[in-house]
């Protein structure tokens, strides 16, 4: 008898069978060891980091001054839409892949393309930016130990120089250099990537005990700069409005906007849990769990630290690139300096951890499916259970990037790929309701039609006040990827061999 194939879909929007992520789940060669405890310390470990300890005297100072706190509210909320939405899907689909893997089920394949291909931006960009703030706060810290390495040796290149300049302008005898790099950023970056080819397991042990140390250092902040506030420092809690040379605005409601599109960096992260789900013991019920209780502590913490940082000192003299350690040196309490740039290092070091983790479990659902050569990025190491090949080359990629290149204004460029996801995931999960409403759904979210038109709202209008250079950036990296996806991934997809 023969046997006849099921023709093939050339549409680039063909779709991923529900059964086959069914199948993929039963083939996963990684280890089921995370709780949803393990899941929330994931999540709360990828958010609370560069966004608390750095981008919020860049927010207050420039853009929102005491309104940084709504500008936090209004981040906060945008993510909460997306992450109802995201626990719906991840309760049905607990695949590794996060964003990537819901959309190829439910809109088609070169919607899931654009969205994987997005979240390169936020994971393995936000870890450059990361190892570089990373670096800052390591290099303050030898400092308070009376350590002064050369300049050539802490930062890039072209950074390098434009310190060295500034130092000799004010009468600083620098040597010259031929050589820079950024060398603890390298290191870090090769440390985290050693932890992760070791083991989900003891890469979550590690983001542990780091959140532990993190979290209690920004209650400490919250408590103890609570007793150094100064309310006249809130008037006015909404600065006038000022236009600057190139017709941005600067406080006012457009600047807390602009704010909440910087901070909104601060949030990236929580969508990491649902990246983990291949791991997770029991991922339809624990990761949507712990994707809404890392978003919803994280952004309490925030909100509180926002005020207090704002009342201990006044908005347009924050510091901009040390805000919460500056705040207490201010006050004279230099202990506390201490307490807390050690804090912000281990902080850093985690966030690091759980972007790198993520981008290697999205490169694995995108390999699995043929998009991405499946020899480089789904190779198992047999005795970790880890994807140590695309571990080692995100981490090669990564501290390369780190140590040599200048890091300015990426942090909105890694807002620009994960707000189009959140709002392309929001409009997904609806989709599927209507197309598949008898599928099983351990997690509804609730009231989803609002939820989801809101969430698309709100994620695509704080996009569209990013910067113009950032989203013509964004275009570009957008146009690069349909190239990879046209001449590479559509020709490669699994959905190009059908079963018999």
């Amino acid at each position: 008898m023969e046997t006849k194939l099921k023709p093939v879909d050339t549409s680039v929007w063909r779709k991923k069978p529900l059964a086959a992520y069914e199948a993929d789940m039963k083939k996963s060669e990684l280890k089921r060891v995370l709780t949803r405890w393990s899941l929330t310390s994931l999540g709360i470990g990828a958010v609370i980091g560069g966004g608390v300890f750095v981008l919020t005297g860049i927010a207050a100072n420039e853009w929102a001054g005491p309104a940084l706190a709504l500008a936090f509210v209004m981040a906060g909320v945008a993510c909460a839409f997306a992450a109802l939405c995201y626990a719906e899907f991840a309760s049905i689909l607990p695949v590794e892949g996060s964003a990537y893997a819901y959309s190829y089920g439910t809109v088609g394949e070169i919607f899931a393309w654009l969205i994987g291909w997005n979240l390169i931006l936020e994971y393995m960009m936000g870890a450059t930016t990361v190892a570089v703030s990373w670096s800052g706060y390591f290099e303050k810290l030898l400092h308070l130990l009376g350590i002064n390495p050369p300049i050539w040796l802490m930062n890039d290149p072209v950074t390098a120089q434009e310190k060295a300049e500034k130092l000799r302008a004010a009468g600083e005898a620098i040597p010259d250099f031929a050589f820079a790099v950024n060398l603890p950023a390298f290191l870090i970056v090769w440390g985290v990537t050693w932890v992760l080819v070791k083991g989900i397991k003891e890469a979550a042990s590690t983001n542990n005990a780091i959140v532990i140390l993190k979290v209690a250092t920004v209650i400490f902040v919250i408590i103890a700069g609570s007793f150094f506030v100064d309310v006249a420092n809130w008037t006015p809690f909404i600065p006038n409005p000022v236009i600057d040379a190139g017709g941005q605005q600067h406080y006012g409601f457009n600047g807390i906007v602009t704010a909440a599109g910087i901070v909104f960096f601060a949030y990236i992260g929580f969508d990491a849990v649902s990246t983990q789900a291949g791991e997770a013991i029991n991922p339809k019920k624990d990761v949507p769990f712990a994707i809404i209780a890392s978003l919803i502590i994280c952004t309490v913490l925030y909100i509180l630290v926002s005020l207090v940082l704002t009342g201990m000192v006044k908005y347009d003299a924050l510091d901009l690139k040390a805000p919460v350690a500056q705040a207490f040196a201010d006050q004279g309490l230099t202990w506390a300096v201490y307490l807390i740039t050690i804090a912000a290092i281990a902080g850093l070091t985690s966030v690091m951890l759980v972007m790198m983790l993520g981008q290697t479990r999205i490169f694995l659902g995108m390999a699995k499916d043929g998009l991405l050569p499946k020899n480089l990025f789904a190779s198992i190491h047999p005795t970790f259970k880890t994807p140590w090949k695309s571990t080692i080359l995100v981490g090669a990629i990564v501290s390369t990037v780190a140590a040599l290149t200048p890091i300015d204004k990426v942090s909105e460029l890694c807002s620009s790929g994960t707000l189009l996801a959140f709002a392309m995931i929001c409009g997904a999960v609806w989709l599927l309701r209507v197309r598949e409403p008898n599928l099983e759904r351990p997690y509804r979210t609730p009231a989803l039609p609002v939820v989801a038109t809101l969430g698309i709202l709100a994620n695509l209008y704080l996009m569209y006040n990013l910067r113009t250079d950032t989203k013509i950036s964004f275009l570009i990296w957008c146009s690069l990827g349909l190239v990879v996806y046209f001449l590479y991934s559509r020709r490669h997809s699994h959905l190009n061999n059908p079963p018999e």
